[in-house]
C-alpha cells in the first residue's frame, strides 16, 4: 500500500478512535454534571500558578470571552469555581477552584481513566507501552509519566 493511502487509512483510525473515545469519556462524566468543555476550564483553572484571569482561559481554551463567561457561569452554579477579583486591578475577574471543584477534578479524573481503560481493555500492557511511546512521538512530547 502506498505511504499516501496508509497514512490516508491511519488518519481515519485516529478520527475514530479520537470519536470513540470522547464518546466514552462523555458517558463517564455525564453523572458529574460536566461537560467536556467545563472539564478543560477546570483542568487549566488547576493547572495555574495562581487563578487565571478569564481572558487568559479564554485564549487558552482557544475560544471567545463569551464562552468563557458561559463556562464560568455554569461551573459557580455547580459550586466548582468562584470568581474573584484581582488584587492588583478592579477590573479584572479571575477564576478560583473551590473545594468542591477539587473534588470534581478527581472524579472527572477517575472517569477519564475509566474511559481509556474501555477503549484500552483488548491491549496487552507491552502493546499499551508501545502505544504510549508512539503517542509520544506524534504528540511530540517525552514520557511525563503517564497517568
Amino acid at each position: 500500500m502506498p505511504a499516501s493511502d496508509t497514512s490516508g487509512l491511519l488518519a481515519e483510525q485516529l478520527l475514530r478512535l479520537t470519536r470513540r473515545l470522547h464518546r466514552a469519556q462523555k458517558r463517564h462524566m455525564e453523572p458529574l454534571g460536566i461537560t467536556p468543555a467545563q472539564s478543560r476550564l477546570l483542568r487549566m483553572a488547576a493547572h495555574s500558578d495562581r487563578p487565571p484571569r478569564m481572558a487568559d482561559l479564554a485564549q487558552r481554551l482557544e475560544v471567545v470571552p463569551r464562552a468563557v463567561t458561559t463556562l464560568v457561569d455554569a461551573l459557580e452554579a455547580h459550586g466548582s469555581v468562584r470568581r474573584a477579583p484581582d488584587p492588583d486591578s478592579r477590573r479584572v475577574v479571575r477564576v478560583e477552584l473551590t473545594d468542591t471543584g477539587r473534588a470534581t477534578l478527581r472524579a472527572l479524573r477517575d472517569a477519564r481513566r475509566a474511559a481509556a481503560e474501555e477503549i484500552l481493555a483488548p491491549l496487552s500492557d507491552r502493546q499499551r507501552e508501545v502505544l504510549g511511546e508512539l503517542l509520544d512521538t506524534l504528540a511530540g512530547t517525552p514520557d511525563q509519566g503517564r497517568c
